[in-house]
């Protein structure tokens, strides 16, 4: 299978983008493994397929998978890629999209220095919302890890995360409670694990643990889910500059029942063309196939 693609990033957050609108392939999820794989395909935390609208309303349908090659519902770093993407590529000359996703329709502004702006919609709270196991709506909850209590909010951004804060994100434990909260039975959707440091009431610095994926430089929806809910606890107050291991970003929220408006830079690394095998039927016992991807040729963006 021939398949033309673009490596892109937000603040280090690295995508493969796949235009399915010129181009008409479908993708199973050993496929998209070989895809993200590092040594042996592209190499990538989420891949992002441009695909036509479903709908009247919208312009086009975004898709999110992780290296996994499981689905997710949202990915704000790659909403801004996505944007110049289409841009670039000539699938739009508008500067305003209305994009659909899992999760809901989103809306992206393109600025003349190439940022972008993404309305990422409003933030949901209750447990049922996230999910995660609870009696009731709280701000903060106590969740048994590793042999110990730990503190933290829920935040459904699209995707589900919890934020724990922490005195120190360098020195946090993200290698240990990252994954032990990914899958905790709370989260019976599994979660992204967010860990921020309070700088100041318009600062924080953030490291996150991305559910599908682990620790990446860069997680919009981890820095909008933070940001607010640092100001649900009366720690921040908006505007809040997020600084990630790749970068900043700029997020407002004007309280409930608000959008939350995030904005920041893209970059464009490379276009390409890899020859994909084809998928392989699934494995009785389950397992993920292993395997090389065809040859991979880069072009110069």
């Amino acid at each position: 299978m021939r398949l033309e693609f673009t490596k892109m990033h937000g603040l280090g957050n690295d995508f493969v983008v796949i235009d399915l609108v010129s181009q008409h392939v479908r993708l199973e999820p050993e496929q998209i493994r070989l895809l993200a794989d590092r040594h042996f395909g592209i190499g990538c935390d989420q891949l992002l397929l441009v695909e036509p609208p479903d709908r009247p309303d919208v312009d086009f349908r975004y898709r999110i998978f992780n290296a996994d090659g499981s689905e997710v519902q949202q990915c704000g770093n790659g909403a801004r890629c996505f944007a110049r993407f289409v841009r670039e590529r000539r699938l739009t000359a508008k500067n305003i999209l209305r994009v659909e996703t899992a999760s809901g329709v989103i809306e992206l502004r393109i600025d003349d220095k190439g940022w972008v702006t993404v309305d990422m919609g409003a933030p949901r709270f209750a447990p049922d919302r996230i999910p995660f196991q609870a009696e009731a709506e709280a701000l903060t909850y106590d969740v048994e890890v590793n042999g110990q209590a730990v503190t933290l909010s829920t935040v459904n951004m699209g995707n589900p995360h919890a934020v724990l804060r922490v005195d120190n994100v360098d020195t946090a434990a993200v290698e240990s409670l990252g994954p032990a909260l990914e899958r905790h039975p709370r989260f019976p959707e599994r979660v992204n694990v967010g860990f921020m440091q309070v700088v100041d009431p318009h600062r924080i610095r953030l490291r996150v643990f991305e559910r599908g994926a682990g620790e990446t430089l860069a997680c919009g929806t981890g820095a909008c889910a933070a940001a607010v809910a640092g100001m649900r606890l009366g720690l921040l107050e908006s505007p809040v500059r997020v600084a990630l291991p790749g970068g900043e970003l700029e997020i407002d929220w004007a309280g409930e029942g608000h959008a939350v408006i995030m904005r920041g830079p893209t970059a464009k690394v490379f276009d390409g063309v890899t020859r994909l095998p084809d998928a392989r039927p699934p494995r009785e016992d389950g397992g993920k196939s292993g395997g090389r991807p065809g040859r991979t040729r880069k072009r110069k963006g």
